[in-house]
């Protein structure tokens, strides 16, 4: 028995409570809808049937141009009732809110929330109690047994009445959970009714951010924010240990500047791979990628005559006016790493060859390549000039992170908003259902290793104009773990067909935030690859863990 005072409420005294609220309201909504029917009501019929009538082929256009004159006919007439009626539904809908104002949460929703409260404490109580009971009445039947079979059935026994008990106030709590989220709900439904769907944005968010509560998982938000939660702690604990080793500041606008600046070059190469980790792959070739695209550019773009030879030959292209060497070196980075992603791109989509052998093959003969035919020197600086046209900083602002955020845009809408975005998932998700249902795996496959080159190509040239040249086979050495580490940390499932655009971007900014601050502190760079492996690590461990949980 339920004691007199408690708070908690049965199903028939809830309803009770709500009744008043209901029929009021109801009794203004029956007179909203009747002044609705031949007014807003019809607008909404006759709507419909134009837009249907517009796109139906069984009529001539004679036949369909005089049926839309009598549908339009008809439509003015129903939107001067609507009209007539506009102002006195208006006025009832404004008394049925002045009293749910007034009264719903008065005489209804906080009695619903305190019962909620209570029954939440009870029922917590019920399963401690149930679990008391439960291992007195296990302590009772193991001192009765001598056999150790028996015993462990008993213990198995005991264990599975637990976790009976366990789910049961799950239930018991789920329940509650539910109850009150109706409570809240049902408010909204009758404004709903009201007001045909039209909400305010206080009203929009009150309600997501309940349905936020209501959906909530400590174990999803600790498996998608968890490391996150640690790498802000990790920045905290950096900006107060800075000015205490260093005595210097971290967190400045000019440092936070910089950390965009370096992170704009570094943003097209994971933007690059993460569409190859979309399709459950990777590509361990972005270093070596880097280091071409910079001694490429930096040849075409470099401060008067090479000095360097390449495969014996020494380059001039002082000739050619500036801002066309500028974009000829853009071109022939792009060229260079789009050919050898599309050559990795098409033994991975022909010969099912997993990317990492592929890419790490491309890693080889890149470096061997521009190595050997450079005698691996260092090409020196490019024109002063150049920094200033492409990537000028306005009143201490670097312009370079505007490419960065076009770039974000372009592969966002690439992915988002086309056809081959949409297969690029497809496909990573499940390659043999994408085959099935009509997608060409293997120009999904090679399409994502071209865009990948192309952002290669661009990342280079950029970086190469951000460092004034000094191109070598051995720059970029490493920049592929950076890149994969910023897209798995981003949200970019290995399993595939997982990950969102801002998650690589936020990717990218921890990353590079991260080395930062460690270099303005002082860690010695061995040590920031320790830091590095650690969250890669925890990351793709998270990453699991929310795939077997959804397994």
């Amino acid at each position: 028995m339920v004691a007199e005072n408690t708070k908690i409420l049965s199903a028939e005294q809830e309803a009770k409570l709500r009744q008043p609220i209901d029929e009021h309201v109801g009794s203004i909504q029956k007179q909203i809808d009747a002044l609705r029917v031949d007014g807003t009501d019809r607008v909404v019929e006759l709507q419909n049937t134009i837009d249907n009538l517009k796109r139906d082929r069984i009529y001539t256009a004679q036949e369909k141009e005089a049926k839309l004159r009598e549908l339009n006919k008809q439509l003015e007439q129903a939107k001067a009732v609507e009209a007539k009626h506009k102002d006195q539904v208006s006025k009832l809908i404004a008394q049925a809110e002045d009293y749910l104002k007034a009264h719903y949460n008065t005489d209804y929703y906080q009695a619903v929330v305190a019962s909620c409260k209570e029954e939440k404490v009870q029922a917590v109580a019920n399963y401690r109690a149930s679990v008391d009971s439960l291992n007195q009445e296990h302590q009772t039947a193991v001192a009765k047994l001598s056999d150790a079979h028996e015993i462990k059935d008993e213990k198995y026994v005991h264990k599975n009445r637990l976790f009976d008990a366990k789910m049961k106030r799950d239930k018991d709590l789920q329940q509650v959970k539910d109850r009150q989220h109706a409570a809240f709900d049902h408010r909204y439904h009758l404004i709903d009714m009201l007001r045909m769907s039209k909400f305010t944005f206080g009203e929009t968010m009150a309600q997501r951010w309940e349905n936020y509560k209501y959906t909530f998982n400590r174990r999803d938000f600790l498996l998608k924010n968890g490391l996150y939660i640690a790498i802000v702690f990790i920045f905290i604990a950096l900006c107060i240990l800075t000015p205490i080793v260093k005595n210097t500041q971290l967190l400045t606008v000019n440092n936070v500047l910089n950390i965009l600046q370096q992170a704009s070059p570094r943003m097209f190469l994971a933007l690059g791979v993460a569409g190859l980790i979309l399709l459950a792959g990777t590509d361990l070739s972005i270093g070596r990628m880097v280091g071409m695209g910079m001694t490429a550019a930096t040849i075409v773009m470099h401060q008067g005559i090479n000095t360097g030879s390449v495969f014996g030959i020494i380059f001039d292209f002082t000739t050619m006016p500036v801002i066309v060497r500028v974009f000829f070196a853009l071109v022939v980075c792009i060229v260079l790493c789009t050919v050898f992603t599309t050559i990795a791109g098409f033994f991975t989509a022909k010969f099912k060859m997993h990317p990492f052998i592929s890419t790490m093959s491309n890693m080889l003969v890149i470096f061997g390549l521009v190595t050997y035919s450079t005698k691996g020197v260092s090409f020196g600086a490019i024109e002063s000039t150049i920094p200033n046209m492409i990537i000028p900083r306005i009143g201490g602002f670097p312009t370079i992170i505007l490419w960065a955020v076009a770039a974000v845009a372009i592969v966002w809408f690439i992915w988002n908003k086309t056809t081959f975005g949409k297969n690029l998932y497809a496909v990573g998700g499940n390659a043999e259902a994408a085959s099935v249902s009509g997608i060409s795996v293997f120009k999904v496959t090679v399409g994502a290793f071209i865009l990948a080159g192309i952002l290669y190509g661009f990342g280079s040239w950029l970086e190469c104009i951000r460092m004034v040249g000094s191109g070598s086979a051995a720059y970029g050495q490493g920049w592929e773990m950076d890149a994969i580490a910023a897209c798995v940390v981003g949200g970019i499932s290995f399993t595939g067909g997982i990950g969102k655009i801002s998650g690589v971007v936020v990717g990218v900014f921890i990353f590079t935030a991260l080395t930062y601050s460690l270099t303005i502190l002082g860690i010695d760079t061995n040590l920031q690859f320790v830091f590095s492996g650690i969250i890669i690590l925890v990351a793709v461990m998270l990453d699991c863990l929310k795939y077997v949980q959804k397994k």
